[in-house]
């Protein structure tokens, strides 16, 4: 008898154990997890009826099934039913409308989500989630017109653009171009009306802008600007490297660089500075110039930029130029993006329009360089200089000294390096030096879109 009494407890225990153990491994093995399927959608709140709505699906033990349906006051539709196991974590599916209704007799739809896992718990049911979308429903694509422009632009040069667009669910605007750089224009003397400076890059070999807006709801309208393009054939020089270059300004410079710190070639350090130098520099003008106000304008009428009185040019923007040393071609290569102007030794250098100091430090090849914002996503910078009046934060006035010519940074000789930029993308200074062209191509075309927008 005490045996079995014995028996029937040890039994039990063993029961128990069984029991506890089981409990354990479903609460801690991976297939019975507990977490409901997360869903994730490429829209939020507005929907063409058109686009796909792109569902994200991700759960730890895969799907099991996965439902879409859609619904208004009047009508439901499935519109994806995948009852096909799957272990994979993350599942990507697209919601369509129902083929051949093109509309619905509502403002809105209302996206029903069903999906479960392939989790054993719950019964070995797994976890399934049950979530509602609504949409408004938006078939306008936005209303985009353009009101002026420029007739022409020149590679390498500027132009501008004026146009209207709206619409009440706008989400963005911009201007496209075929090489990838993006224009944002600014809200331009009242609401719904935009403009823009245009640029063509001296290293591109053409060029088109094309207004882009888009709506919330993934309505898009597109017209391209009517640009006339003017080609423009820039200098190619080919330059035979010296001893006494690579031994001067080349081996100061490799001094005082970090990117050719432990570099004692004298070719590769010119390499270095000429390439990787000039281009950590020019990033950080680029990043600085290519900021654009947000506040409306109401005017642009710039003066033709003189930097420095009697200032004699010494080299050609956009200015290609291929390096040599005795015999080995092609060593290294770089385009000049300014205009190189002399005068006397450490002349002054005078804004010519007023404008916001937005940098004014030591910028490697350029040396100390300060940058003028005039508004409206132009810019101008002025490159070598001995000495720098102005601090970054600092307000000037049309004709305020603002530095003076010298030999910092990759200069040979005392002078200006005079840049000009719109977004930016360096632009032929000389272009902006000329009244006539910039009554034709800027503030004609500016005063023109006033009297149209004014009318309306």
């Amino acid at each position: 008898m005490r045996r079995g009494r014995n028996g029937s407890g040890i039994i039990g225990w063993v029961l128990i154990a069984v029991v506890l153990g089981a409990l354990g491994f479903m609460a801690f093995s991976p297939s019975f997890e507990r977490e409901d399927p997360k869903v994730t959608l490429s829209l939020d709140g507005y929907w063409n009826f058109k686009d796909p709505i792109h569902v994200n699906v991700e759960d730890a033990s895969g799907l099991k099934s996965f439902k879409a349906t859609l619904m208004t006051p009047h009508d439901e539709w499935v519109v994806v039913d995948d009852t096909t196991p799957s272990k994979e974590i993350k599942r990507s599916f697209d919601v369509l409308p129902p083929k051949g209704v093109r509309r619905v007799d509502s403002p809105s739809v209302t996206l029903k989500i069903e999906a479960t896992d392939n989790s054993l718990w719950g019964l070995f049911m797994g976890n399934t989630l049950k979530e509602e979308f609504t949409y408004v429903i938006d078939q306008r694509r936005p209303n985009l017109a353009i009101v002026a422009n420029s007739y022409k632009i020149q590679k390498g040069g500027s132009a501008i653009v004026v146009f209207k667009a709206d619409d009440p669910h706008m989400e963005s605007l911009k201007i496209e171009t075929n090489f990838g750089k993006t224009f944002i224009a600014q809200p331009f003397i009242k609401e719904g009306y935009y403009a823009s400076l245009l640029a063509w890059p001296v290293q591109e070999q053409s060029f088109t802008a094309t207004v882009v807006a888009r709506d919330r709801a993934g309505n898009e309208a597109r017209s391209t600007v009517p640009l006339r393009l003017k080609d423009h054939v820039y200098r190619v020089s080919n330059i035979e490297l010296s001893d006494a270059f690579l031994d001067g300004k080349i081996a100061q410079l490799a001094n005082e660089y970090e990117q050719t710190a432990g570099v004692d070639d004298r070719l590769e350090q010119f390499k270095i500075i000429n390439e990787k130098v000039r281009s950590d520099n020019e990033k950080i003008i680029h990043d600085i110039t290519s900021k654009v106000s947000k506040n409306i304008v109401t005017d642009f009428n710039p003066a033709p930029f003189y930097p420095l009185v009697n200032g004699q040019k010494v080299a050609d923007f956009g200015d290609h130029r291929i390096y040599s040393y005795k015999g080995q071609q092609n060593l290294s290569n770089a385009y000049h993006m300014g205009l190189d102007l002399a005068s006397v030794h450490m002349g002054p250098i005078v804004a010519s329009n007023g404008g916001k100091i937005v940098f004014s430090q030591p910028n490697g090849i350029y040396g100390n360089l300060p940058i003028i914002d005039h508004g409206f996503g132009l810019y101008t910078l002025y490159g070598h200089c001995s000495e720098v009046d102005v601090q970054e934060g600092d307000s000037v006035a049309a004709g305020q000294q603002i530095a003076k010519t010298g030999l910092s940074g990759y200069a040979m000789g005392d002078h200006l390096h005079f840049g000009i930029l719109v977004q930016g993308i360096e632009v032929r200074p000389e272009e902006w030096m000329d009244t006539k062209w910039i009554y034709d191509n800027i503030t004609s075309v500016i005063d023109d879109a006033k009297v149209i927008i004014n009318q309306r």
